[in-house]
């Protein structure tokens, strides 16, 4: 602009016309030179552009395992594949764009560049690296037969190693957390069951690894039976305390001390996929129209479970049967009365359903009257024939016992279905040293020998659940992506070849991965794969 502006005052000032015309020439030399930059990096954009888009889609093609893996771990990782997919979607735009004319307003000719020492070193070391790399590529290139061979044989002991690593879920964090079930008979009184879920946080607060814990027993949200109760144990930090795997052990011979109790202990975890909490972190269903197929035909497998040595803490829950109290009123008898069944409901619901009758106010608080039946009348069912029930205004009671017969019985502490039928459940854990996929394999195993029929049905749910399904479709969605990366690779070299000699590196590094994960003890999981897939990539 400042050159345009003293060409016109130049012509305006009187000058001849060659001057002008010697002015231009120079703004227009200065122009075509300050364009060469710009030009060199567009034809170098247009070059590589076609490349770019092509390794784009590639990229975004190996994220198929993430975007399209299924049931719960799919839906909790496929946001992080959209949105590593938008950030190569991005980084595709920004090299076809910024970057050329970054390189334009930055790139010097080599003969002007001023570089440190440490660069020198470094571009020489870099430039030394390269040049065996390239003696070292021109060695396998000239021996096409055995570079083959040892794709195939990498493949080979790809797949094997694949086959035989252990498999999980997710890695158990240390979150300093420690869920405890406390499990009594199933007879067991509330009184009672608080009492020893007291002696079981003594004990366990005598552990050096642990810093407070909260307890609660009754049937709630967490606890689904009387004979169950809860406790979150807070644990020391790491340095003070050591390994998660020594202090459960601990923990739970400590716990032993208190006889009629069985404690269950689980690592709270920041990530979980179980919609409900059992006694053991993995479940195995069985279901089906005859109850009592199911609960004999559960006992039977479980049975068999705990003799697994892959297999630990193997328990029935659902299946406990409590005492209960059952009343059979004599229609005939109360109708003489003038008593109605409805009257037995409300008098009883009086003494035992904590009903509210009134609410004290004051001029800070409230305080609401329970009504509730005596102490003594609680603790003896027999003593409920001796409990009143008023007839007509109410001004005259008759005993319940004149009217009905009370007696004593089993009944299921919990009824369980799944999807509308019977179902029973049973929980375990695996043995220290045995994964996952080696235990969910051994109870399949057990399952086709012990013959269950036609009738009963069986599938896993939980956290086992989820295992499975992310596992099963996991190689054929990677194979998918491998073929969609051969297709685009091949449009990009117009060959059928070339992208078999890119892809025949990926054998080999999975390999790598694949020795690593079985070296670090975690075993091939979702993380594993999500690792494997960004490899690939």
């Amino acid at each position: 602009i400042n050159n345009l502006t003293l060409m016109a005052l130049t012509i305006a000032s009187g000058f001849v016309v060659d001057d002008a015309i010697v002015v231009i020439e120079n703004i227009a030399r200065h122009i075509e030179d300050g364009m060469k930059p710009f030009d060199a990096a567009l034809r170098g954009a247009s070059e590589i552009g076609f490349t770019i888009i092509s390794l784009t889609a590639s990229l975004i093609a190996v994220l198929i395992p993430l975007l399209f893996m299924g049931d719960v771990v799919g839906r909790l990782f496929r946001e992080f594949a959209i949105s590593l997919a938008v950030t190569i979607v991005l980084s595709a735009v920004v090299a076809l764009t910024v970057v050329p004319m970054l390189a334009a307003r930055w790139l010097r000719p080599h003969h002007d560049e001023t570089r440190l020492t440490v660069v020198d070193k470094a571009m020489t070391a870099f430039d030394r690296l390269a040049q065996r790399y390239g003696t070292a590529l021109d060695w396998v290139i000239a021996r096409p037969r055995a570079t083959l061979g040892v794709f195939a044989f990498s493949l080979l002991v790809a797949f094997a190693l694949f086959w035989f690593i252990p498999k999980n879920l997710f890695p158990v964090q240390d979150t300093g957390q420690l869920r405890a079930t406390v499990v009594a008979s199933s007879d067991v009184s509330f009184a009672q069951m608080a009492r020893l879920q007291q002696q079981v946080a003594t004990e366990v607060l005598k552990s050096p690894a642990v810093a407070s814990l909260s307890s609660a027993v009754g049937v709630d949200g967490q606890n689904p039976a009387l004979n169950q109760g809860r406790m979150i144990i807070n644990l020391k930090p790491i340095e003070d305390r050591g390994d998660l795997t020594a202090v459960t052990t601990d923990i739970t011979d400590l716990a032993a001390h208190v006889p009629g109790v069985q404690v269950y202990l689980q690592p709270v975890q920041d990530l979980t996929i179980d919609t409900e909490t059992g006694l053991t972190p993995y479940r195995f269903a069985l279901q089906g129209a005859d109850a009592d197929a199911v609960n004999l035909w559960a006992g039977k497998l479980a049975d068999k479970l705990r003799d697994d040595p892959a297999l630990i803490d193997v328990n029935t829950a659902s299946l406990g049967q409590g005492r209960a109290v059952y009343i059979d009123v004599n229609r005939d008898a109360a109708a003489r009365l003038g008593m109605s069944s409805l009257t037995v409901d409300n008098a009883l619901y009086d003494a035992f359903g904590q009903r509210i009758i009134s609410t004290i106010y004051t001029q800070s608080s409230q305080s609401r009257v329970i009504l509730s039946a005596t102490p003594e009348m609680l603790s003896d069912p027999q003593a409920l024939a001796r409990f009143y029930i008023p007839i007509g205004s109410g001004n005259t009671q008759v005993a319940l016992g004149t009217v009905a017969t009370i007696r004593t019985g089993w009944v299921p502490l919990e009824l369980s279905r799944q999807n509308q039928f019977p179902s029973a459940s049973i929980g375990f854990n695996v043995a220290p040293g045995v994964s996952l996929g080696e235990a969910v394999s051994s109870i399949e195993k057990i399952e086709s020998e012990i013959g269950l029929p036609a009738s009963v049905s069986t599938d896993f749910s939980g956290a086992a659940s989820a295992f499975r399904s992310a596992l099963s479709n996991e190689v054929v969605l990677v194979l998918a992506a491998i073929l969609v990366v051969y297709i685009v690779l091949g449009v990009l070299y117009e060959s059928f070849i070339h992208p078999v000699t890119i892809l025949s590196t990926l054998p080999s590094a999975g390999v790598g991965a694949l020795i690593v994960l079985a070296l670090s003890g975690y075993g091939l999981g979702v993380i594993g794969i999500i690792g494997i897939v960004l490899l690939i990539g």
